[in-house]
């Protein structure tokens, strides 16, 4: 079986790197249409947009050296959400800080959905599930937000903030998959691959 990742993330590469198996790397350039308002279903839904746009790619000219017969793509994507509000990816520096003053002080949620689809000799078929975790950072100061919100790393995430970097000495604490913030479950991945 040839596994394919239908993202760009440096993040979800390294991340899927860590179950040993060998996988291509090969993009999703689908515009993102969030038709759902329940986050489960928003993220799986992306998720499976992104997934489904690599695979019929796939289909319809195949990469080099990858057998049309047998191969899976993994899509992924990720929100954070707090209060029923989602928080995608800041357009500034400034909607950073937004984010990250709401966010200070308060327990929010990270869903990542993901899309599992297979072919094999020519029949297709699909897995999609959703991981939820709950973080809570301890309260932050103006000047740190600042001071984060000018190194640039928040303008690529969602919340605005990466748990796997500087951002990191803000959280007290989470509740559920580490790896699920950072933007892909891992544990629950690997299980369902095993499944598969």
């Amino acid at each position: 079986m040839i596994y394919i990742l239908a993202s760009a993330s440096p993040r979800r590469k390294e991340l899927l790197a860590k179950t040993g198996i060998s996988f291509r790397v090969i993009p999703s350039d689908l515009e993102e249409t969030i038709t759902k308002t329940v986050p489960s279903d928003i993220v799986m839904e992306l998720a499976t947009g992104k997934a489904e746009d690599v695979y019929q790619k796939l289909l319809s000219s195949p990469a080099e050296n990858l057998p049309q017969d047998s191969f899976m793509v993994i899509g992924a994507d990720t929100i954070v959400v707090y209060r029923d509000e989602i928080l995608g990816k800041p357009a500034d520096k400034r909607e950073a800080c937004d984010m990250l003053s709401l966010l200070a002080d308060r327990t929010h949620q990270v869903y990542t959905g993901v899309a599992l689809i297979i072919n094999k000799n020519g029949r297709k078929s699909q897995r999609i599930f959703y991981e939820k975790t709950d973080v809570t950072f301890y309260p932050i100061s103006r000047e740190d937000i600042y001071s984060y919100a000018e190194s640039g790393d928040p303008l690529d995430k969602a919340g605005s903030y990466g748990i796997q970097g500087s951002f990191a000495i803000h959280v007290k604490g989470i509740t559920g998959d580490y790896n699920n913030v950072v933007g892909l479950p891992l544990g629950r991945l690997y299980q369902e691959l095993i499944k598969l």
